[in-house]
């Protein structure tokens, strides 16, 4: 049973990996640059998440921890894409 967990976990930061250079691929796209960064930021969030849930997998004693990297990743990159999207913009609020 243990050893299935290992390979689930090292599968779920595989796969954040994978979402982490996929994310970073579309920089080099002739797309928009809010189009760039909403990709980037959306790759970056949804990688950063699959990893930590195979590290819960590989040390669940450390799941306080993990569930509020978790929860704090999800409010940031909302955050900052509402920043990010009022500010491309220009402060106007159509």
């Amino acid at each position: 049973m243990s050893e299935t967990l290992d390979l689930f976990g090292y599968g779920c930061i595989g796969l954040g990996l994978v979402f982490w250079f996929w994310g970073t691929a579309h920089l080099l796209t002739k797309r928009s640059v809010l189009f760039k960064l909403h990709s980037l930021s959306v790759s970056d969030t949804l990688g950063s998440m699959a990893i930590i849930a195979g590290l819960l997998l590989k040390i669940p004693r450390e799941w306080p921890l993990l569930i509020l990297a978790i929860i704090s990743l999800a409010i940031w990159n909302t955050v900052l894409g509402y920043v990010l999207a009022y500010c491309s913009s220009g402060g106007r609020n159509d």
